[in-house]
């Protein structure tokens, strides 16, 4: 399967700090600290940070809107989706 197209779109009208709740439910394990690691990524201007459930990697709404594009790829922190 392809990946979809990346497309230009206008930032949501929220902070980069503030996840799409479909992304990351209000009320999913481990919020606190996936906040709180974004929280900090972003203050260090870095790309992303590893997930504190998964231990995955994610990138940060910051890095995301930087690149200026959605991939549509459903990333939690995607600071385009309204």
């Amino acid at each position: 399967m392809d990946a979809p197209s990346p497309r230009a779109a206008p930032l949501a009208a929220r902070p980069l700090t503030v996840p799409h709740p479909d992304r990351l439910a209000p009320d999913a394990p481990g919020r606190d600290a996936v906040l709180a690691a974004h929280a900090a990524a972003l203050a260090d201007g870095a790309a992303g940070y590893p997930d504190p459930v998964s231990g995955l990697f994610v990138l940060t709404a910051g890095f995301l809107a930087a690149r200026g594009t959605c991939c549509g790829r459903g990333c939690r922190h995607c600071p385009y989706v309204t």
